[in-house]
């Protein structure tokens, strides 16, 4: 079965990371958080990417500010990578061009929101993994749901 991978760029990073894991424990999904940041310890980032690629992985990475880990993370592993960074008020949201700005033959994708992350690496993990995607299709059919209860609410239902 697969499972995702955070890597945070630091510690500062848990509660965002926390997030995902919350959501893709809702979708059944077994999610490993790790530290390992690419400008400080790239070697050390290096081989938690090699340690879990031999497995059915989706990376997610979560890295503000200089977003290197996202990048260096796709650009060493076959394996699909999501970039998920926190949001930050510095420099007035601009920090996340370094995850939308990346060199040819880097391609991490990026989603904003901790719980859209965790839906993308399901949807990816589905693709192999019927039990997955049929957990993929029930949480948007229960979105959609709420969607329709709470416009017959609205409309005084």
């Amino acid at each position: 079965m697969g499972k995702v991978v955070i890597i945070m760029g630091s510690k500062g990073d848990l509660k965002w990371s926390e997030r995902i894991a919350a959501a893709l424990e809702v979708l059944g999904i077994e999610a490993v958080l790790r530290i390992a940041s690419a400008h400080k310890a790239p070697m050390r980032c290096y081989d938690v990417i090699k340690e879990y690629e031999k497995e059915d992985v989706v990376f997610i990475t979560v890295a503000g500010r200089s977003n290197a880990l996202s990048g260096f993370t796709d650009a060493q592993t076959h394996c699909p990578v999501i970039a998920c960074p926190p949001y930050s008020d510095s420099f007035g949201g601009a920090d996340i061009f370094s995850s939308l700005r990346m060199p040819s033959a880097v391609a991490p994708m990026v989603v904003l929101e901790p719980e859209g992350a965790a839906l993308a690496a399901a949807k990816i993990l589905g693709l192999r993994e019927p039990a997955v995607q049929e957990r993929v299709k029930r949480y948007q059919a229960d979105a959609r749901e709420r969607i329709e209860r709470d416009d017959e609410e609205v409309r005084g239902g």
